[in-house]
C-alpha cells in the first residue's frame, strides 16, 4: 500500500478523533445542562430528562466504540500494520478503507465474523 495513502488515511483518522472528542465534550455540556434541569423540574420533566440521558449515555458509548477502532486504526499505521487484514493477512481494499477508515478487517473476514455472532 503507498505511503501517500496511508498518510491520507492517517489524516483522516486523525480529523474523526477530534471530531469525536468535540462531539462527546459537547454531549459533557448538554448532560450538565440535563441534570441542571432534573434539579428543577416538576415529575413530567424529569421523566422526560431521564429519557434524554439515557440517549445521550447512549450516544457516548457509541462515540467512545468508535473512538477505540479510530485509536486501534492509528495504532496500526504507526505499526505499519494498516489495511492488513488481522484475520486472514491481505491486504484490505483501498476502497473499503477509504469509507471504512478504522477497519480492520477484509470484506471476506467481517461477514464471516457478523455470521457466526448471529
Amino acid at each position: 500500500m503507498k505511503q501517500e495513502f496511508i498518510d491520507k488515511m492517517k489524516g483522516k483518522l486523525l480529523q474523526m478523533r477530534a471530531d469525536i472528542y468535540e462531539s462527546l465534550a459537547k454531549k459533557n455540556e448538554d448532560f450538565k445542562g440535563l441534570v441542571n434541569a432534573v434539579e428543577a423540574g416538576d415529575v413530567c420533566d424529569i421523566a422526560s430528562d431521564a429519557i434524554d440521558r439515557t440517549m445521550l449515555d447512549s450516544l457516548g458509548q457509541q462515540d467512545a466504540d468508535r473512538l477505540e477502532m479510530v485509536n486501534k486504526a492509528l495504532t496500526r499505521i504507526s505499526q505499519g500494520k494498516y489495511g492488513i487484514c488481522f484475520v486472514c493477512g491481505k491486504d484490505i481494499p483501498m476502497a473499503r478503507l477509504e469509507s471504512l477508515p478504522w477497519t480492520g478487517m477484509c470484506v471476506d473476514c467481517k461477514s464471516k465474523a457478523e455470521k457466526s455472532s448471529r
